[in-house]
């Protein structure tokens, strides 16, 4: 971590005061510290628009960790659930509770981006073993990166770079962007544009919709009289289901609608026949033919009776990470320079496929081209294989 950005805190005073004297008595402090729970905070929305993804989140985890025995190197489980609301405002707070009044040695989340800035500010100040499960805000493993930070998700650039490749391939060189215009949607718009622009492609407009606005009308108008080869977006939840529904009353069918896997991801049924033949990119997708995966559904399917989806997956190798982690220093939660070692060199094959990390601990994953063919999204091709993000303003030293 750089030093500069790494505050002396008083608690770090006291930590080092009582070092000496701790090691000269206590040489079987871990012996002891052994038989609690490994507590691990989840800051999840369990509550409003997002609570089905924090609860696919940790009902992954809770099935890997029940796979694993209900231990990790050697000492059983407790969660803390509290309930981000998905709320930015209130999430110094809550993180504060759980790192100074929980005392958990792993903190877990969220989903919200603006929550995560938030939060991993305060655990890179505190030094906690931070597990982001899907907030893609690409300052968490950019700017705000820490030794003790990591995700298993994706950031916001990731998903839709492979795209630009996708459509210049086809000859399609004049694009509109249509995204909503906040942090995810414009780093989503950027990761296209640098897989696009340099490579030949031409962004003919961009059209930054205000958030959540859902009104499209106008936007819709406004590109088929453009009428560009095809629109890129970023749209998610409810506002996808809309967009996608207007573009096809619409009747826009010379022009391909393209988009980071969010555009059709968990939203499919709700879409109807508008969705099918969309294609979109993302890093996971429920038809991928391997057997991490076909093992992963058919457990989760069994355990929940409902199918896994991408969050999911994020959740479940959320656990796996805090699996090697701890298994690493053999449950010695205060090693933590044992388990970021081990954490960081770790690798497996996860249902997305084969995972691995970053320098900045972002994930190291094949981003896929999928298909919207019969109400599901089928795999048509590894669009770029083991995509790195850029990882722009991080500095580890």
């Amino acid at each position: 971590m750089d030093n500069k950005t790494r505050k002396f805190t008083r608690r770090d005073t006291l930590l080092l005061a009582g070092a000496g004297a701790l090691a000269s008595f206590v040489p079987a402090g871990f012996a002891i510290g052994a038989q609690a729970k490994v507590r691990i905070g989840m800051l999840l929305p369990y509550s409003g628009t997002y609570a089905r993804l924090g609860n696919a989140i940790t009902g992954a985890m809770e099935l890997k960790f029940a796979e694993l025995g209900g231990k990790l190197g050697g000492r059983e489980i407790e969660i803390i659930k509290v309930d981000s609301e998905a709320k930015p405002p209130k999430a110094a707070e809550l993180t504060t509770k759980l790192i100074n009044q929980e005392k958990v040695d792993f903190l877990v989340g969220p989903v919200h981006s603006g929550v995560a800035m938030a939060m991993a500010k305060i655990a890179r100040e505190e030094g906690t073993m931070t597990i982001d499960p899907n907030a893609g805000a690409d300052q968490i493993t950019g700017a705000l990166c820490a030794p003790n930070i990591f995700r298993t998700s994706f950031s916001n650039w990731q998903p839709g770079h492979p795209m630009g490749k996708v459509l210049l391939e086809e000859g399609k060189k004049n694009v509109v962007l249509c995204y909503w215009n906040y942090g995810a949607g414009k780093q989503s718009a950027q990761g296209f544009k640098d897989g696009f622009v340099p490579h030949g492609g031409n962004i003919v407009k961009e059209i930054g919709v205000p958030f959540p606005e859902v009104q499209f009308q106008a936007v819709l108008a406004e590109i088929a009289s453009i009428k560009p080869d095809a629109v890129y977006t970023f749209f998610a939840g409810g506002g996808a289901v809309k967009f996608v529904k207007d573009w096809h009353a619409a009747g826009l069918k010379d022009i391909e609608l393209v988009g980071a896997g969010f555009l059709t991801e968990g939203v499919i049924k709700a879409q109807g026949e508008a969705a099918e033949g969309i294609r979109t990119t993302l890093h996971y997708a429920d038809s991928l033919d391997n057997p991490a995966n076909k093992a992963f559904r058919k457990a989760y399917a069994a355990k929940f009776g409902k199918e896994a989806d991408v969050y999911a997956v994020q959740g479940y190798d959320a656990a796996e990470l805090i699996r090697v982690g701890m298994d690493a220093v053999k449950g010695d939660t205060g090693a933590k320079a044992g388990m970021i070692k081990a954490m960081e060199s770790a690798t497996w094959d996860s249902p997305r496929g084969p995972f691995k990390l970053s320098a900045a601990h972002n994930p190291v994953q094949n981003i896929y081209l999928r298909q919207v063919k019969n109400g599901e999204n089928v795999v048509v091709k590894i669009a770029q294989e083991a995509l790195a993000d850029p990882a722009k303003g991080c500095k580890m030293g």
